[in-house]
């Protein structure tokens, strides 16, 4: 750990550690009566207060310490959005113990991988999981017994998991007289895994530190705006860099919180934000797009529901468009990434964009936003030499903050950082009022001729059409210009359109070297544990694909 001078003169401060017990603890006294709703995979909703939340907390972290869970353990989840795994969230790491969620969408290997590579010591599991735990198990080397997230009627008659234990049982068996422990607030709080989409995943390891300066950090008005006058529904999973952190931010604000659980179709995502009168939401393009077609088709609107935080890959304008025009629905469009906790940036207006055009505006508002306080980031070139934020230079994004990984755990991938800077793999431009705008992955990135193509300024373009349901952009091998680009399209259902019709679309819109060279229409793309699409995979499916010659 880096030491810094001591000043002759310090502060005469309480000396408090900032902990994420104390999120729970500060909820439960000042918003005791604010309700935290879940559509259960039983079926029915859940209701009850986060003064209900902080008592069961306590009586599992008295289950914890009788199942000999120490300081420093890991305790992992597989579990939806909803009442139990949030608890799950403050007796772990309350109890000084290390939570590890698990992204169930991985792949069974994959998930025994990081389970035995975090070392954890109990897993506990919503009951949806059943099968995928008796099919893992026997591969999780270090689990000492598995708990069903349920209660005793849902128990199985007969199962292959060894030592298999109730939740409810274990809440109902301990008391919740317990006194959250005081210790150093840069001990391990969670543990997140990567995605993984080449080679094994690694883990972000964050401290109570890091977690409770985020939690401040993405409630402020510049960020996601959370206050105790909101309903939040985050469709983000909690499998998924901890939900960005909404159930501490949540908390802190002292809004109400509803959980979605498994549901996460549209018609079922509308029905619980209108029954519940949600006012705020947060997930990945690709759930938007599910909720906006069902409330498309079905011409409904949304009665409460005003701002959402779309992240986890770039919203397309199209996307953004409808929200904002069609259904009066604000779009921070925010972006981040597992080693950061995740929140980097967030979009927004300043006072002087105001009196812009709403094109200008909207423009702004397209980018992946400005930086969060807590967060510095800066473009280099190949070189690492700094390049200007004049909104068009493209650079590779470095970020540094409170809450950014400076190793991975237990080292893997060795020393990360680049002066102390984290690469993020991204290639981007900041603008000269400090707008950062994604243009692509660093491996992902089109090189033509010695130039830089980016891929998501084409996909986003291609989604505005209106026969085009999703698009994503590929370099494929070219003798002349190294790569070129290659549009795949996934068509609206019930709509036509052709190869030429696609590419007449981007006429005057782009540079004429970034014109696609070829379109091929598919079926599906194939989308990643987080909700992203896999262009490695398309890479390795259309490398052979040739490009007509002109």
């Amino acid at each position: 750990m880096t030491s810094y001078p001591m000043s002759p003169l310090m502060g005469q401060m309480m000396d408090q550690p900032l902990l994420i017990s104390s999120i729970i603890e500060f909820a439960a006294r000042h918003y005791g009566s604010t309700e935290i709703v879940s559509r259960r995979v039983e079926g029915d909703l859940h209701r009850y207060t986060y003064r209900d939340c902080h008592q069961r907390a306590r009586q599992m972290a008295n289950a914890l310490t009788g199942l000999g869970v120490k300081l420093g353990d890991r305790v992992a989840t597989l579990a939806w959005n909803g009442y139990r795994h949030m608890e799950l969230y403050y007796a772990v790491s309350g109890s000084g113990a290390v939570l590890h969620t698990i992204n169930p969408r991985l792949h069974p290997e994959q998930i025994a991988y990081i389970t035995n590579h975090a070392e954890d010591q109990y897993l506990y599991f919503d009951l949806t999981f059943l099968p995928l735990i008796e099919a893992v198990a026997a591969h999780c080397t270090t689990v000492k017994a598995f708990i069903l997230m349920a209660g005793r009627e849902h128990m199985p008659a007969e199962t292959k998991i060894p030592q298999l234990l109730c939740y409810e049982d274990l809440i109902s068996s301990s008391s919740d007289d317990y006194q959250w422990p005081l210790f150093d607030e840069n001990s391990a709080a969670s543990l997140c895994y990567t995605s993984g989409t080449t080679g094994n995943p690694k883990g972000a390891l964050y401290s109570h530190r890091s977690t409770v300066l985020h939690a401040y950090g993405s409630a402020m008005p510049n960020a996601l705006n959370v206050s105790s006058a909101d309903t939040v529904l985050p469709v983000v999973p909690m499998f998924h860099v901890n939900a960005w952190g909404l159930p501490y931010s949540v908390l802190l604000s002292g809004a109400k919180m509803v959980y979605p659980g498994a549901a996460l179709d549209g018609k079922s995502l509308y029905e619980l934000f209108e029954a519940e009168k949600v006012t705020f939401s947060a997930g990945v393009p690709t759930v938007w797009l599910g909720l906006i077609n069902h409330a498309l088709q079905n011409q409904l609107q949304f009665s409460t529901f005003r701002r959402t935080v779309i992240g986890g890959s770039a919203c397309p304008p199209a996307m953004m468009d409808t929200l904002i025009d069609k259904f009066n629905v604000e779009v921070i469009h925010a972006w981040g990434m597992t080693e950061m906790s995740p929140l980097g940036t967030a979009g927004g207006l300043q006072t002087k964009h105001l009196v812009l055009p709403k094109d200008a505006q909207r423009k702004i508002l397209q980018k992946q936003g400005h930086a969060v306080y807590g967060v510095d980031m800066k473009i280099v070139d190949d070189a690492g030499t700094e390049l200007p934020w004049d909104g068009s230079t493209y650079g590779h994004l470095l970020v540094k903050g409170p809450w950014i990984i400076k190793s991975y755990f237990k080292n893997e991938g060795g020393d990360v950082l680049q002066d102390g800077w984290f690469p993020t793999g991204d290639v981007a431009t900041i603008d000269a009022d400090g707008y950062m705008q994604i243009t692509d992955r660093s491996k992902d990135v089109i090189k033509s001729g010695g130039e830089w193509i980016g891929t998501i300024d084409l996909e986003n373009i291609a989604m505005s059409h209106p026969s085009v349901l999703q698009a994503a952009c590929i370099g494929i091998a070219h003798p002349k210009w190294d790569e070129r680009p290659l549009l795949l399209v996934v068509k609206r259902p019930g709509m036509e359109v052709t190869r030429e019709e696609m590419l007449a679309f981007f006429e005057g819109k782009i540079a004429k070297f970034w014109m696609p060279d070829d379109v091929v229409f598919i079926d599906a793309l194939p989308m990643g544990a987080t909700g992203k699409i896999q262009k490695n995979k398309l890479r390795d499916q259309f490398k052979a694909h040739q490009l007509p010659v002109g």
